[in-house]
């Protein structure tokens, strides 16, 4: 379970996040909509530990992480860009993270594979990333942060330099198993329909503020997320 507390952010003088509250329960995705330069990338980097200076507090699990450096938050952040480490193969990206707490051979090899398997990577595992699609990167990328099994998983516009059929791929793989595994996450996007399609539940980020709805419907009835004037664009065609 996240939790955060009054985060407020200031870049110099200018505001960017002013009593952020929000909380999103075990297993759950919250999507946040909001416009380019609303703070949702700032957001994630807070809660994810890449950005320190703030005031307000974080929760995870109700155990405070607030002061906690990166790499003791046990959560994984995910941008548009699959940054994948150049110089090593699609198995040993995705292997990284168990490499690197010294799992042992037998079962690294084991959960890597299975992994691969689950997210149609199949016959790829020798390939470096220069030989991949831009959907097969963002696949090893997930995998990679799956493997490590986070507490929290937050995506920065995950899929928005994918094309169409990709990203609506993407999409649904990344519903599908983030419920199988349970994984709590923290999904931003600038598109609308993006934000509807992958939350359990959603909230709005604008001009520093985020309100969380208590429904979708909230959400879509709301003049401010803009769901209606783009529903009467596409209809008006």
């Amino acid at each position: 379970m996240l939790k955060l507390e009054g985060i407020s952010f200031t870049y110099g003088e200018a505001p960017v996040l002013e009593e952020v509250d929000l909380r999103v329960d075990q297993g759950d995705t919250l999507s946040i909509q909001g416009v380019s330069g609303s703070g949702k990338t700032t957001l994630l980097k807070l809660v994810a530990g890449l950005e320190r200076e703030h005031k307000g507090r974080v929760y995870l699990d109700d155990e405070e992480i607030t002061t906690r450096v990166p790499e003791d938050r046990n959560v994984v952040y995910l941008s548009q860009e699959a940054l994948l480490f150049p110089h090593l193969s699609v198995f040993e990206n995705i292997a990284f993270g168990l490499t690197v707490r010294k799992v042992e051979k037998e079962k690294l090899q084991a959960q890597v594979q299975g992994l691969i398997r689950r997210l149609g990577l199949e016959g790829l595992s020798d390939r470096s990333p220069e030989q991949l699609s831009g959907g097969q990167k963002q696949r090893v990328a997930f995998g990679r942060a799956l493997i490590v099994n986070p507490d929290l998983l937050l995506l920065d516009e995950p899929f928005a330099s994918l094309d169409r059929s990709t990203r609506e791929q993407m999409q649904q793989l990344f519903k599908e198993v983030v419920h199988e595994w349970g994984i709590t996450s923290l999904f931003v996007t600038h598109n609308v329909k993006e934000a509807i399609m992958m939350g359990d539940h959603i909230a709005l980020l604008k001009d520093g503020r985020l309100h969380q709805y208590e429904s979708m419907q909230a959400f879509i009835d709301d003049p401010q997320s803009g769901v209606k004037e783009e529903k009467s664009f596409w209809e008006s065609l």
